[in-house]
Formats: structure tokens, sequence, C-alpha cells
């Protein structure tokens, strides 16, 4: 066998692998979804969604649940997206290309993939204990804002990188200034891949518990936040209090809450492909 059949043969085995392993994890993510589709559906009504939490399973909701999380959604966003994308901007178009620079990119790039809790702990430390910000929306909002500025530090970076050189030396051409070139050209054509990134970082931000639990949200909330600095829980933990009750009840409950984070989740990360897919229509280079 020659060293060309030899990498055929290779590329082959290699894609019939990544299709193997693409239909498993179908299947495993099929099994999953009808399995909690079948517990929960039943459970899933407005009382359920509109009521607050019992010791008794027939009678609790979610209702704190999914507003603390609507909350921290908003917060978190709110702080989060000024500050990744400023900051993703000044790198790609300010900063000069020195090593310190270049460290501060690896490191950016290292903390994307840093695990939840440790940001949790980070947080306790900072935002709990140093400004004694305690369990509220806030430090929980400030913490996740840590956890999604990497990614979308990252993301706006790329989507910035891949608008071509032609497009700001034909603004400059016409006596642009420099800002008035990311503003008015840069931004408007990587908008697509900022605003993906933005919503697939919230996309994970929703799901975290890891780090809300190390800063002190409750398990057992019985009102609704009303503003930064209450107490909160959201689904994640929910969901985490009811798997570990002995009751099967409460599993159904789970069950019911989960497919409630999944639309959330598959609405966010709908959007962001949506949008992606309206931006390369819209723009060809």
């Amino acid at each position: 066998m020659t060293n060309a059949q030899l990498n055929r043969f290779k590329d082959k085995a290699f894609q019939a692998f990544g299709l193997f392993c693409t239909f498993f994890g179908l299947i495993v993510l099929a099994i999953f979804l009808l399995d909690i589709l079948k517990e929960g559906l039943a459970r899933l009504d407005w009382d359920f969604l509109t009521s607050l939490p019992s010791r008794r399973a027939a009678r609790a909701g979610i209702l704190t649940a999914w507003a603390g999380t609507l909350w921290i959604l908003v917060m978190t966003a709110l702080i989060a997206i000024p500050l990744g994308v400023a900051a993703g901007i000044y790198l790609e178009e300010y900063g000069k290309k020195t090593r310190m620079a270049s460290f501060l990119e690896i490191n950016i790039a290292n903390l994307a993939g840093v695990p939840s809790i440790i940001y949790g702990l980070l947080g306790l430390e900072l935002f709990v204990r140093q400004l004694q910000l305690g369990g509220s929306l806030l430090a929980g909002a400030l913490t996740l804002s840590l956890l999604v500025l990497p990614i979308i530090i990252v993301t706006t970076r790329e989507a910035i990188k891949a608008v071509p050189k032609s497009l700001r030396e034909a603004s400059f051409a016409l006596g642009a200034s420099k800002w008035q070139t990311i503003r008015m050209q840069v931004l408007p054509a990587a908008t697509g891949g900022i605003m993906t990134g933005i919503i697939l970082s919230l996309s994970r931000a929703v799901g975290e518990a890891a780090p809300l639990i190390v800063i002190g949200a409750l398990a057992y909330v019985p009102f609704v936040p009303e503003g930064p600095m209450d107490e909160f829980t959201v689904l994640p933990i929910q969901i985490f209090n009811w798997v570990s009750r002995p009751q099967e009840a409460f599993l159904i409950n789970a069950a019911a809450a989960i497919i409630v984070l999944l639309c959330i989740t598959f609405m966010l990360n709908g959007i962001a492909v949506y949008l992606r897919y309206r931006q390369q229509k819209k723009v060809k280079w």
C-alpha cells in the first residue's frame, strides 16, 4: 500500500469514526430528551410556572427560580456585554502588538476554559466578602460576568479580525477617522459574530449552578426577588435541590424544570444561529 492510499484510508477511517461518534451522541441525547419529556410534560402547566416553592411536591412551582434566572440573565448581560465588547475592540484595533499584549491574549483565551467553580470561589472572596454584597443577585451577576467575559472578548476579537482590511482602507481613503471607521464600518460588519458569541456566552451563564452555589445562592427562596440586593435562586439550583430529594414527585418536578431550562437554552442558541446565518447571508466578502 502506497503512502497516498494509506493517507486516504486514514482519512476515511477518521471520517467514519467521527460519524459514529456524532450518531452515538445524537442517540444518547434523544434518549435523554425523551425520558425528560415523558416524566416532566404532565407536570408542566401554568400553576407550576407561577407557584412559589413548597415542601409539598404537588404544590411546588418554579416562579422564584425562573424569576431569579431572568434577573441574573439581564444583569449579567448589562455588565458583561459593554465590558467584553469594549475590551475586544481595544485589543484588536488599538492595542499594540507587544509581548505583554500577546501574554494577555493567551491568558484571556485560557480563562475561557477555566472551570466555573473557580469563578465561584473568586466571586465569593471578591464580591461576597470584600465588597460585602452577600448572596445577592448583584454578586451572582458579577460572578457570572467574570465567567462569560473571556468568551465575549475572544469572539468579539475574532469577529472584528474577520472583517477584511480593504473595508478599513476604503473608509480611511474617504477621510474617515479610525473611530468612525470602527463604528460605522467594522462593527456593523462584525455584528453577527459578536452577537453570536454574546448569546452563546449568556446561554452558558443561564445553565450554571456551581459558581452561584459557592457565593451563597439559596436552594429554597419563598419570594420573588425585587431588586439587585435581594437573595435569589435560579433554575439549575432548583433542579439540583429537587433531584437530591428522595421523593419521586420531586424528580418529576425536576424533569419539568429541566424542560423549561432547555427551552430557554435552545431559544438562545437558536437566536445565535439565526443571527449568524443572517449576517453570513447579508455580508459576502
